[in-house]
């Protein structure tokens, strides 16, 4: 339906479900009559807040297909491989190789495509010579290897859907929120549930990189704790501070340099 009103020439606004059913307050029951007037009075309400919808780069709308690809064949391949591990680690080995010889096939297969996935990946990447250069310098940022880097360019459609780090890191799920009523409701801060859940884990999986290989990250974990912080909550700290280095390199055109305000003024 977008394809044929961009045809068309049409303008579009896309919005959240969610946001339109949470600004309309408590509703008893739904029709398709009375959605079309929860939508229309969304939008007469909040007209002077519509962003237009652009359509994606065609580069960057095949790389998105290719990712999702990716990550449906990995999903595939742990549904078959792990009840054959969980079977084995149980002590039920001939089961487990009876399962395993069965499947072996479906499992090559799938392997097999998924070195094809990420062959094209690659070479998707090296096509296109503004997509690389922005893998490149995001992936230079310690923790931060390729599949994150691509993801994140894809969901942020080239750095174009949000004007900042905060922007971004709220989309990612790693910005806590402070909640409290007056002065006796008060609850520690915390993350939003609405947030996108694979950016999330996998800058996650980022920060535990970081806390490996990164001096700095490393020596900040280290005093955090030693001040009585909560473990989570510096790993989630690690994460928000990883969006801002990643939007910072694209942002500038630049690789990632430790302490870099010290090197440029040095």
């Amino acid at each position: 339906m977008i394809e044929f009103l961009v045809h068309h020439k049409a303008n579009i606004w896309v919005e959240m479900a969610l946001r339109i059913k949470k600004s309309l307050g408590l509703q008893r029951g739904t029709n398709d009559k009375l959605a079309s007037m929860s939508i229309a009075t969304y939008a007469y309400r909040y007209q002077e807040q519509a962003r237009l919808w652009k359509p994606m780069n065609r580069s960057i709308e095949q790389l998105r297909h290719l990712i999702a690809q990716r990550d449906r064949i990995i999903i595939s391949l742990k549904q078959l491989t792990v009840p054959l591990n969980e079977l084995a680690s149980c002590g039920d080995v001939f089961n487990a190789k009876s399962l395993q010889k069965l499947q072996q096939k479906a499992i090559n297969g799938l392997k097999s495509s998924l070195q094809n996935i990420e062959s094209g990946i690659d070479t998707h990447i090296q096509k296109d010579e503004e997509i690389h250069n922005a893998i490149k310098k995001m992936s230079s940022v310690k923790g931060v290897g390729k599949q994150t880097a691509v993801s994140i360019y894809v969901y942020t459609q080239g750095f174009t859907a949000f004007e900042n780090a905060k922007q971004l890191a709220c989309y990612c799920g790693v910005v806590p929120f402070n909640k409290s009523s007056g002065t006796s409701v008060r609850f520690k801060p915390g993350v939003s549930p609405f947030a996108n859940h694979k950016l999330k884990r996998l800058l996650h999986l980022c920060a535990l990189a970081a806390l490996q290989w990164d001096a700095e990250i490393k020596a900040y974990y280290s005093r955090k704790v030693a001040e009585g912080k909560n473990k989570m909550s510096i790993i989630n700290a690690i994460r928000n501070k990883l969006v801002h280095r990643i939007f910072a390199v694209v942002r500038d055109d630049r690789m990632y340099v430790s302490n870099y305000e010290y090197a440029v003024n040095k």
